[in-house]
Formats: C-alpha cells, structure tokens, sequence
C-alpha cells in the first residue's frame, strides 16, 4: 500500500487530503488497504482517516464491539475531529452504530457497508480446519461475488493470522461479541442520516440484512450494488465511490 502509516500516542493510522472528515472503519479480518481505492477518490477534496483497530491487541477479557468503539472515541478526541462522515465496513460498521449512539454530535453522517449489528453468517464459532490452507482460501472467496478477488497474497494474510493462537481467540472473542450485541432495538434511537451501500449478492450480511437496517433506521438511504459481496470498496470499488458521493451530496442538500 503506497499510503504513509502515522503513529501518535499509540494510535496506528492513515490520515490523507485535507476538508471535511471521512472516517473509515475496517472489519474483523480487514485491512486498511481495503480502503484503497475509497483514499483516491475522495484524498482531493476530504480529509481521508483510517485508523488501525486494536483487534490483536485488547486484553482477552475486553475483546468486544463496545471496546472497539471507546478505542475509536478515544482517537477522535486525540485528533480533535468533528462534523464527521464515519464509513464502516462488516465489523467497522458495527463499532460505527455503537459510537453513532454514544456520541452523534461528533458525526454528520453514518455510512454502512456489509455492516454487522444485526445479522452476520461469518466463518461461525471456530476454525475447525483453520491449518487446512485451501479450507481458508474457500472461506476468503465466500466473501466476494468474485473469488478471484480472493487473490493469494489475500488468501496468505488471512492463513496467517488465524493460525496465530493469539490472534484467533480474540477474532472468535470479537465475533461472538457482535453476535451478542444485536442492534435492533437501538437503531430507531439514531437520528443521523444513514447511508447504506450494499453488494446484491452478500453471503455475510445478505440483502435482507440491509432492507432490514433500512426499514428500522429513522433516516436512511440505500444502494445496492450487483454482483458484489460483502466488501463493495474492494470488489467494486468504482461504483462503491459513485454511491458514496451520490450519498454525500445527497447530505449536502438535506443540510
């Protein structure tokens, strides 16, 4: 990835453009290079930032949604950020949900993409053949339409870190966590503007997912995208980027 890693008071992140805020939130196995193409299209006229989540690194006891949402609390206070558009995708769209109801006057907007909080079917409550390597390459492609954007250094990464015994028990911790936290009872309480960019063919958080967040969501637009899986921005990175600014400026003019 081309772009520079900043380090602050313990804060690991991508911070580039200048303008109003976009804040972005990756998922329980993604990456900030998921973002890629998202940074290039908006770096000219927004302030693009990406934090790393502290997945690995919580204490087993406090592995949650709810941690991850104090930690991303505790970074927009060190970087005196407001008036902002917070993306999240799959697990990132959760924290979102819950930071969007702790502290909605900070935000503008709340996007979500593949988003958990209601409903997920991710690798489920163990990785029973995680050393069986094309197990696992079987499991990245179901996250797309396209297995072929399951590519081999995707499939390495992944392979990593789920035989790292460390690393596994906190990404099961945290995905239980998300399963517990199920969101539906809250999400009439958020009156933001909400954005909903959703691929047709999800597997994860399929499309009944997203016209469920639509329907329970006080102010919420959604737009779907065909043949995409559960992360748009990186399978379908150019109509993702239309959807998303077809959303901001639709903000724009509610303002």
């Amino acid at each position: 990835m081309k772009f520079v890693l900043k380090e602050e008071k313990g804060f690991i992140y991508i911070d580039e453009g200048q303008g109003e805020v976009l804040l972005l939130l990756h998922g329980l196995m993604g990456a900030l290079s998921n973002w890629e193409e998202v940074i290039e299209e908006f770096k000219n006229e927004y302030r693009v930032i990406i934090p790393i989540l502290p997945i690995y690194d919580l204490p087993l006891l406090t592995t949650g949604v709810k941690t991850l949402s104090k930690y991303v609390h505790r970074f927009i206070k060190q970087m005196e950020l407001d008036n902002i558009t917070l993306i999240g995708n799959s697990l990132g769209g959760h924290v979102g949900l819950i930071y969007t109801l702790a502290h909605p006057e900070r935000l503008k907007t709340l996007v979500l993409t593949g988003s958990s909080g209601l409903y997920e079917n991710a690798f489920g409550g163990t990785f029973p053949r995680r050393e069986n390597y094309e197990f696992v390459k079987e499991k990245v492609a179901y996250t797309f339409y396209d297995s072929a954007v399951a590519t081999k250094d995707l499939v390495d990464e992944v392979f990593i870190t789920i035989n790292d015994r460390s690393k596994v028990v906190r990404i099961l911790a945290m995905a239980k966590s998300a399963i517990r936290h199920n969101m539906a009872k809250d999400l009439a309480k958020i009156k933001l503007p909400v954005g909903l960019i959703w691929g047709k063919n999800d597997k994860i958080t399929p499309p009944e997912v997203a016209v469920e967040f639509n329907q329970l969501l006080p102010d919420s637009e959604l737009y779907w995208i065909d043949q995409c899986g559960h992360a748009p921005m990186m399978e379908r990175p150019q109509e993702f980027n239309k959807a998303l600014r077809e959303y901001l400026e639709h903000v724009k003019q509610k303002v």
